[in-house]
């Protein structure tokens, strides 16, 4: 089992709180025995998978789904954390497009994508007798709008970040004290998440979003987003980025990634990048409501 990766002596309350938490996540995840840890790769999923490791070794094993929506460079620097840590970690194939209900795109696609992640889990879990599944959802995601918290309490997963009561902030400092290169990676969520709710989602949508995004992270942009409106994309920027973006220059360079992509129209949304912005429009309709 892996050695333990400890905080240091407290200086203040809230690093003493730090150092109580993650010794309560710990005490939590090793009660369970054997679990199988829901990792995207991103910062919470893989604290999680990390500290499960620390807990209990090979007992903790990493599954991802091998999903068309997860990003092939997430894909890639998921095996490569796992990798680094000595984390037992497996891919398992979901079929959400295959589902007509996620392929809709209503508000509650979030939901069927994790039901459908879970279901594939519970089946693996059953076959090696491993009876608890968790994932990474955070006391800050309580407060937002996530159908896929339905999915996970209909299938009975675990939220072991919630119960130690550990924010995203406080995610990313333990991560960052463990040394974890995850500790500051920009928030990222599925493709799907890309397209607006009532247009359908397809495998074909989502790639030509995908080349998008990477063709902007190579142009040196931390924080973004390509959001997908049919022939119309709209590129949400990081502010502390979005100077940058609005170059003359610069902007020539979007046109000259998304023509070939098949949108007509190319912008840059003014308001910049904001986390789960497409759900600002139901939000506008519960007000009229």
């Amino acid at each position: 089992m892996a050695t333990l990766v400890t905080l240091g002596p407290a200086r203040a309350s809230g690093s003493a709180t730090l150092v109580e938490k993650q010794a309560r996540l710990l005490e939590s995840l090793r009660s369970l025995g054997d679990v199988m840890v829901a990792y995207s790769g991103g910062t919470d999923s893989a604290y999680l998978a990390w500290a499960a490791h620390q807990a209990l070794g090979d007992r903790a094993v990493a599954i991802t789904a091998d999903s068309a929506s997860i990003p092939e460079s997430h894909k890639r620097d998921a095996e490569e954390f796992v990798r680094g840590y000595g984390i037992r970690h497996e891919y398992i194939p979901t079929f959400e497009f295959e589902n007509p209900e996620y392929v809709a795109n209503n508000p509650d696609r979030c939901f069927h994508c994790k039901d459908e992640l879970f279901r594939r889990m519970e089946e693996v879990g059953k076959a090696r007798s491993i009876e608890h599944i968790v994932y990474g959802v955070n006391m800050d995601d309580l407060g937002d709008y996530r159908p896929g918290q339905n999915a996970a309490k209909l299938h009975q997963v675990k939220a072991p970040l919630v119960e130690a009561g550990l924010s995203k902030s406080e995610i990313r400092e333990l991560s960052r004290r463990a040394g974890l290169p995850t500790w500051d990676r920009p928030a990222s969520a599925c493709l799907s998440s890309r397209v607006p709710y009532g247009t359908p989602v397809t495998v074909e949508t989502i790639k030509t979003v995908e080349t998008g995004e990477e063709s902007i992270k190579a142009l040196g942009f931390r924080q973004f987003r390509v959001r997908f409106h049919d022939k119309l994309v709209r590129i949400e920027i990081a502010r502390e980025e979005l100077a940058k973006a609005l170059d003359v220059q610069m902007a020539g360079r979007f046109v000259e990634i998304f023509k070939p992509l098949g949108f007509h129209y190319v912008t840059i949304d003014l308001e910049g990048y904001r986390q789960g912005s497409m759900n600002e429009v139901l939000t506008a309709a519960q007000r009229q409501a």
